[in-house]
C-alpha cells in the first residue's frame, strides 16, 4: 500500500495550495511551512476580541472570532483566492478543519449544536458552483463533531459584491435579505453562523437577525479571516 501511495505521487504529485511547493507524505492541502505562517488571532481564547466587539450593541450574539487576520497581499489572502475564485474547495475544508481544532481548545465552543453557513443567493451559487462558506463549515463539523444544517437560513434577494461598500452601503445592501425556512427545527439550539471573511459584519448581522427570533436560540459567529 505504501508503495502504491509513493507511485502515485511520483506520477501525480501534489502540491501546496499556499506556495505550490510539492507535499510530501503526511501533509495534505497545505505544506507544514504554511500551516506554521498562518497568521492565527487566537481570539477564540478571548471572549472580549475585536471581531466580537464588532457587534456589541448591534445583534445579540455568544461568542465571536475569526481564524485568522486578512493581511493583503499576504499567504492567507491567496488561499482565500485559490477556495473562492480558483474553485479549491479543499483549501476550505482545510482551513475549517484547522479552525475547528483550534475551537475545541475552548469550552465555550463546546456548546454549540449545530454549525450554519451563510447562504449565498441560489443564482450565485450556480454561477460559482458552490458556497465558500459550506465548505469551511464541512472542515469546522467534522473537527468540532457538530452536524451541519443547510437550507434553513436562506437568501432572498440577490445583491451586489460588498467589496467596494462602506459600511453603510453594506447594510442597506443587505438589509432583509435573509430568512429562515422550518425555524422549529432550530428551536433552542446554539448556533454557529459561518462566513469565509468578516468586514463591517453587515452580512452575518442581517443572518442573525431572523435566526434570533426563533425560540431559544442562541448564534455565535466564526469566520476564516477578519479585514
Amino acid at each position: 500500500m505504501i508503495f502504491l501511495e509513493d507511485l502515485i505521487a511520483l506520477f501525480y504529485p501534489r502540491f501546496c495550495a499556499g506556495c505550490n511547493s510539492s507535499l510530501v507524505k503526511g501533509e495534505d492541502v497545505l505544506c507544514l511551512n504554511c500551516l506554521a505562517d498562518l497568521p492565527r488571532t487566537n481570539y477564540h481564547l478571548n471572549c472580549e476580541n475585536p471581531v466580537f466587539q464588532q457587534f456589541t450593541g448591534r445583534v445579540r450574539i455568544e461568542l465571536a472570532t475569526s481564524f485568522c487576520r486578512f493581511d493583503k497581499g499576504g499567504r492567507l489572502q491567496h488561499l482565500l483566492h485559490q477556495l473562492k475564485y480558483k474553485g479549491n474547495r479543499e483549501v476550505g475544508q482545510k482551513m475549517g478543519l484547522i479552525f475547528g481544532y483550534d475551537l475545541n481548545q475552548s469550552t465555550r465552543y463546546r456548546t454549540i449544536d449545530a454549525i450554519i453557513p451563510v447562504p449565498l443567493h441560489p443564482k450565485k451559487e450556480r454561477k460559482r458552483g458552490f458556497n465558500q462558506s459550506v465548505e469551511i463549515c464541512k472542515g469546522l463539523s467534522q473537527a468540532m463533531d457538530r452536524p451541519l444544517i443547510l437550507g434553513n437560513l436562506i437568501r432572498e434577494v440577490h445583491t451586489d459584491s460588498q467589496t467596494r461598500k462602506g459600511r453603510f452601503e453594506r447594510w442597506e445592501n443587505v438589509s432583509g435579505i435573509f430568512s429562515v425556512k422550518n425555524g422549529a427545527s432550530l428551536t433552542g439550539k446554539h448556533l454557529l453562523l459561518v462566513d469565509d471573511v468578516v468586514t463591517t459584519g453587515a452580512t452575518l448581522e442581517a443572518c442573525c437577525i431572523p435566526l434570533l427570533e426563533i425560540p431559544g436560540v442562541k448564534v455565535s459567529i466564526a469566520t476564516l479571516a477578519t479585514a
